[in-house]
């Protein structure tokens, strides 16, 4: 692509309406600012560059101490999350969860007791997702959207009986198995693109030293992290 320098063609276009004013362009309906936009519309026009967006979510919280930790490393970056917290931890930490609302991270339902959906459980699977909305409605003042069920299981019937949206990711370190920090950092950043969803956990020390290092490296990349909901409806 040929670069062309502003000064030169801010020249041009000053020639442009001396030009278009000996002519008597004017009175033809052209305006002098008319024929600068002409001239320079590679100036005018607006970047449209657009931002890509990337979400970072934590499940099986919240923990009564790198919950907080991981909540204050993101306030300072000003980075939204999106955390799928069971309903048992919710009752035991509520002033973690109304934290994570008022700071305006996505809070979802993550079962009450981290049950796997099986082919013999599914009412006692839906009531842990209701016992669980209930809770965290008591806390919030607003009923979860959003599920996200342990090892991925779920059964689709379970989107028109609890009006809920299953969230699932992209992404996933394998973090809940690991204490390397580097390595958990390196799987995540070299899978990373647009629209992706990453999957760690805020119960363990390495995973929230991990996640806010992916946040500085991201960022720097030029993602926005949004919550999941902006990944799944944009």
């Amino acid at each position: 692509m040929i670069k062309v320098r502003k000064d030169i063609v801010l020249l041009i276009a000053l020639a442009v309406i001396v030009l278009a004013g000996s002519l008597g362009m004017r009175a033809g309906g052209i305006e002098p600012l008319d024929a600068i936009q002409c001239v320079t519309g590679v100036i005018n026009e607006k970047e449209d560059v657009d931002t890509p967006k990337i979400a970072i979510t934590f499940d099986d919280g919240p923990h009564p101490y790198y919950t907080e930790q991981l909540l204050d490393g993101l306030k300072e970056r000003g980075v939204k999350a999106s955390f799928f917290v069971m309903g048992k931890q919710a009752e035991a930490y509520p002033e973690l969860v109304l934290r994570m609302h008022e700071e305006g991270h996505l809070v979802g339902n993550h079962t009450y007791s981290h049950i796997q959906l099986g082919k013999n459980n599914r009412e006692t699977f839906k009531e842990e997702l209701i016992k669980t909305n209930e809770v965290l409605q008591g806390i919030t003042g607003e009923e979860p959207q959003y599920v996200r069920p342990p090892y991925g299981s779920w059964d689709k019937n379970f989107e028109t009986e609890l009006t809920m949206i299953p969230v699932l990711w992209t992404i996933d370190p394998m973090d809940w198995c690991s204490s390397d920090v580097n390595g958990i950092v390196k799987k995540v950043t070299q899978k990373a693109e647009e629209n992706a969803v990453i999957l760690l956990h805020d119960e363990y020390e390495s995973s929230v030293t991990a996640a806010l290092e992916i946040v500085d490296i991201l960022q720097k990349q030029g993602y926005e992290f949004v919550t999941v909901d902006e990944i799944l409806f944009d």
